[in-house]
């Protein structure tokens, strides 16, 4: 049996080419229709937008790309719209988004009238707005939402332990909605649901998982994608852009799409000082290796 990290990815293959070198994505823009961007990390950090990504996904639709942000973003995606909205994200950037919410509200209808527990913030609750989703106390759960921690600027994932291991005993089922483990926010690192996702699977838990590195995120960007062109897209001539190896890179790679690495992102701190030969030499480490990595997101 072949080895595949948790949710069926398949790893890093020691054939696989020397990720190629970007300044701008104006060098390899001819070779696409779609892109599929991340945002946290990628377009903005939580509090300000990158001003260049900004520029270049508006660069791209110029060029008569399409280009739907896709994030793990547990919320639906309207409340992402009032989001990039107030970070001065013009309309002209893209031409719609996906969410990880979006996918988690359809895996929620698949269970609709079971009384479920929401590990998560309040800030979380339109992810379940309009749902026959009853929220009940732990102890009377059928199946558990993650969503995040509760607060995630003081808790950590042993905060969960005992909530976790009781979850795990009883079998229940934990759905995910973004699978990120950290993100940055304003350059803090903060853990994110899939921190603690990993850490359920590790006690013997089931956990679905609604974003990315997982295929339905993908397929409703690309039938998105495809409808606002009014025609079909080769995969070949899709790409997708992020900052993180576990969920964007993986993700593209699984889906067969051109994988672009952000390098100023989630992973900074190990890449944006290095040179290219140590920039590759951790790309070699890695369970997934992206086709192109740039800096920062600019034309």
């Amino acid at each position: 049996m072949s080895s595949l990290e948790p949710g069926g990815v398949r790893p890093l293959q020691p054939e696989q080419p020397l990720t190629q070198a970007l300044t701008g994505f104006s060098e390899i823009a001819g070779k696409f229709d779609l892109c599929l961007c991340d945002i946290w990390g990628v377009v903005h950090n939580g509090v300000a937008a990158h001003r260049e990504a900004v520029e270049a996904l508006a660069a791209m639709r110029r060029q008569g790309m399409a280009v739907v942000l896709v994030t793990n973003a547990p919320r639906p995606r309207q409340a992402i719209l009032t989001q990039l909205a107030q970070l001065a994200v013009p309309d002209e950037a893209f031409d719609a988004v996906v969410t990880s919410g979006d996918v988690c509200r359809a895996l929620i209808e698949q269970r609709s009238g079971e009384p479920m527990y929401m590990l998560g913030p309040d800030r979380d609750l339109p992810l379940i707005a309009g749902l026959d989703a009853p929220r009940v106390a732990s102890a009377q759960a059928r199946y558990v939402l993650c969503t995040g921690f509760f607060d995630d600027e003081r808790e950590t994932v042993d905060t969960y332990a005992e909530l976790l291991d009781d979850f795990a005993r009883r079998g229940l089922i934990l759905i995910c909605a973004n699978p990120d483990l950290v993100v940055d926010r304003g350059g803090k690192i903060v853990p994110c649901a899939g921190s603690l996702a990993l850490a359920y699977e590790q006690l013997g838990g089931q956990v679905i998982y609604a974003g990315k590195p997982h295929r339905p995120i993908y397929e409703m960007a690309l039938e998105l994608a495809q409808v606002k062109r009014g025609g079909p897209i080769a995969r070949e001539r899709v790409c997708a852009i992020g900052d993180a190896i576990r969920t964007d890179i993986a993700g593209a790679n699984a889906f067969n799409a051109t994988s672009v690495m952000v390098l100023a992102g989630i992973h900074a701190q190990d890449l944006v000082a290095q040179s290219w030969a140590e920039r590759h030499d951790w790309f070699s480490r890695q369970t997934h290796r992206p086709d192109y990595a740039i800096p920062h997101l600019v034309w």
